[in-house]
């Protein structure tokens, strides 16, 4: 089996944000092997996820900073300038909002959505790490969250599956 290849899977019951899934406007679950030997710590897993995202991905997020400054959404220069955006309250611009064993949640809340994204540890029987499942739930308030998650939906999906793809093909080390 290819430990690259990156898989859409069912949202993960066992989630922290299955209570999100709910009549959320976007929510879907990709899930990749992890090698043996890979890293045990959940959190050390999505720095390496996140850590290199690709380079047409940096594009397409400085094209959506500037398309949606003059709205008043948050761009991820400003998220990365926050107070207290540090490595331990964050992974670039993302705001951890919660660490469990297995599980690490990210997200943030916007005057146009709400977003949470886990990136969860199963193991095996034995306790060794299996898989990584990373999952997203947004819930949009107005029509411009509506229009925004329709225009960014496909891009979404190809860069949860790029990420996690070149964290594994790196061998989960981070960038």
């Amino acid at each position: 089996m290819n430990t690259h290849s990156v898989r859409a899977v069912a949202l993960p019951a066992e989630s922290a944000i299955v209570h999100l899934f709910g009549g959320a406007h976007l929510a879907d679950a990709f899930a990749v092997t992890l090698p043996a030997g890979a890293p045990q710590d959940v959190e050390a897993l999505a720095r390496a996820a996140f850590s290199d995202p690709a380079p047409w991905f940096r594009a397409l997020l400085a094209c959506r900073d500037a398309i949606v400054r003059p709205f008043g959404l948050k761009t991820s220069g400003q998220l990365r300038r926050d107070p207290g955006t540090d490595a331990s309250t964050h992974i670039d611009f993302l705001p951890i909002v919660s660490r469990q064993p297995d599980e690490l949640i990210i997200g943030d809340d916007d005057k146009h959505l709400d977003f949470r994204a886990s990136v969860l540890l199963r193991r095996a029987a034995n306790g060794e790490p299996r898989e990584l499942v990373m999952t997203t739930a947004v819930h949009c308030h107005n029509a411009l969250g509506r229009l925004y998650l329709f225009v960014i939906s496909p891009f979404h999906r190809l860069v949860v599956r790029s990420n996690l793809a070149r964290a594994a093909a790196k061998g989960w080390r981070g960038g």
